[in-house]
């Protein structure tokens, strides 16, 4: 596999911990709003997560399929923060939004280090992970 190929896929798992996080949360919030808000921000994540599979398929290599250990313990993480918080849905918005700054993070350096023809790619993907970034951030921020 080569170091392209690596990157775009560890993106890729990065990605994905998120959606499933987003998916999760969904799933244990009541509220309408936050859940219609983590649709559509899975929603984005598959967007990415598929555009970066392309990528990785057109180098004949195979798409990350699953995601990270460190996605998973996050995902604990903010299961135990929500079961001990008076505010459950203000725990799954914090550690979403962390997740959100860990995946625009991730996007960052791979734009930094990247060849031309995956630096092409990011740049097509990041105004999506950046506004995925700032609704979790302005929602965050509106909990306080």
């Amino acid at each position: 596999m080569s170091s392209k190929t690596a990157q775009l896929n560890e993106l890729i798992e990065i990605t994905r911990d998120g959606k499933h996080f987003y998916e999760h949360a969904h799933d244990e919030v009541k509220d309408i709003r936050l859940q219609a808000l983590f649709r559509d921000m899975a929603r984005a994540k598959t967007e990415v997560i598929n555009a970066l599979a392309v990528k990785v398929a057109a180098n004949q290599s195979e798409p990350a399929a699953g995601g990270t250990l460190m996605g998973k313990l996050r995902q604990f993480y903010a299961d135990t923060r929500a079961t001990l918080a008076s505010d459950e849905e203000a725990a799954y918005v914090a550690q979403l939004e962390e997740a959100e700054d860990r995946i625009l993070n991730a996007f960052e350096d791979a734009l930094e280090s990247a060849d031309s023809d995956v630096r092409a790619l990011l740049a097509v993907e990041m105004p999506k992970i950046r506004a995925c970034h700032e609704r979790m951030r302005a929602l965050k921020q509106s909990t306080r």
